[in-house]
């Protein structure tokens, strides 16, 4: 090798020493604050279940419902696809995998619910139901029948309900305690959310369980649900989501939009209160940028309209269900609510052909970004991250196999998490 050649230079190194040292909070902060997607699975849905209608059963039987509106709906590949316009090479490969996914694990992330869905009951009567889904989920994870995720919906923490809220999380924390542990896909959700010394009190609440218990600190995460318009803009026009976030103190893992209460707070109609409303969409997009890059995920709120009745009608709702999902996940919204068994085939196909219809050319951008090789696209490694995410949440939920990913870029899904898991200061480290 040639000797290296000198080059000139003006600033004292000092100079640099000043800015870093300088710069030293900031680095500081941005590690803290916004640490990076926790690379973690993300379920593409969350089902809730009233806290007294959930039993043992309730994964199948909303598996065995779904699979029965698709034998008497659209009994094979073709007939969904005329329903849903699906394109003639992604029918058949969509509908096997819907099948399939109905048969091995139709709900990804269940919430047995004490809010909306159970309402007010005698306080004995939510002791003895927060006590059971405590052991009806234990046991579910121990006999590897659990969803990958699963927990409770809790009152929220305004004055009205706080007591019976705290009261029904510690029976069933405890009860999960009692019964070897807390499990690893444990999930609590705090509804209602306005103020973010309400997400505080939470996290007190959560702090105190933990040291009783002797837990790690930091061990219980929750989500936090968007219902009113406060959460979003406070009366000092500050965006309350994002010091709501702040307020979690690391714990917050999501940011589910909850269409109907949230629409009812703005004064929309009820037969506008859906969630590709302006006011939907304007409340979403502020949850999506509070939460970039802190780790925190934003959900998708629900459709009220059931896939019930005659053909015809069932039909209808499939096609407004499998719409609005497409539409949230061009959005980057890769979760939201299922409110009924019908509802579940509708959110495979949806997911299933998102992820199966950019997989080739995601698979092909990736490969050629990996090997340097040329192309009609100059991706950079922010979207050489951006499509191993994509690849791989396709392979979380099972629109893609780990054979064809690697047949199509050659890669390995440790490669493909290795692209995806720099952070804003290191993009540049998956280039070298």
């Amino acid at each position: 090798m040639g000797q290296q050649e000198m080059v000139a230079t003006s600033l004292a190194g000092a100079v640099s020493e000043e800015i870093s040292a300088s710069l030293a909070p900031v680095d500081a902060e941005l590690e803290r604050r916004y640490p990076g997607d926790p690379g973690t699975r993300q379920p593409v849905h969350t089902v809730y279940v009233p806290g007294d209608a959930f039993t043992a059963g309730t994964l199948r039987t909303w598996g065995d419902q779904a699979l029965a509106l698709l034998d008497a709906h659209a009994p094979d590949a073709a007939s969904l696809a005329a329903v849903l316009g699906l394109a003639d090479d992604l029918a058949e490969p969509v509908y096997s995998r819907v099948r399939a996914k109905l048969e091995r694990e139709p709900i990804e992330d269940l919430r047995v619910d004490f809010e909306d869905g159970y309402g007010p009951r005698p306080d004995a009567e939510e002791d003895a139901a927060a006590a059971r889904a405590a052991r009806l989920i234990a046991e579910a994870y121990r006999d590897g029948t659990a969803a990958p995720y699963m927990g409770i919906r809790m009152k929220c923490m305004e004055a009205a309900v706080r007591d019976r809220g705290i009261r029904t999380l510690d029976v069933f924390l405890t009860g999960l305690m009692e019964a070897g542990g807390l499990p690893d896909g444990l999930v609590l959700t705090l509804p209602k959310v306005t103020y973010a010394e309400q997400v505080s009190a939470f996290v007190r609440l959560l702090e105190a369980f933990e040291e009783v218990h002797g837990l790690d600190a930091g061990r219980l995460g929750f989500e936090i649900q968007i219902e009113t318009s406060q959460a979003i803009l406070a009366t000092d026009g500050t965006a309350t989501v994002a010091r709501m976030i702040q307020a979690a103190e690391g714990r917050a893992t999501g940011l589910h939009y909850g269409t109907f209460d949230y629409s009812a707070c703005l004064g929309v109609s009820a037969a506008h209160q859906a969630g590709d409303h302006p006011a939907a969409d304007h409340a979403k997009a502020v949850m999506q940028v509070a939460a970039a890059g802190t780790g925190v995920r934003v959900c998708d709120g629900s459709t009220n309209v059931l896939p019930v009745g005659p053909t015809e009608k069932v039909h209808d709702a499939w096609r407004l269900h499998y719409g609005l999902t497409r539409r949230a996940l061009s959005r980057a919204y890769y979760q939201g609510w299922d409110m009924h068994p019908g509802h579940i085939p509708t959110r495979y196909a949806a997911v299933f052909a998102f992820y199966r219809e950019g997989f080739e050319q995601a698979a092909a951008r990736l490969t050629r970004y990996a090997h340097r090789a040329g192309g009609d696209v100059m991706d950079e490694p922010a979207t050489a991250k951006a499509l191993s995410g994509y690849l791989l949440r396709g392979l979380d939920c099972g629109a893609l196999d780990i054979a064809e990913v690697a047949r199509l870029t050659g890669l390995t899904r440790a490669d493909l998490e290795s692209f995806a898991a720099p952070r804003r200061g290191d993009l540049t480290a998956s280039a070298q």
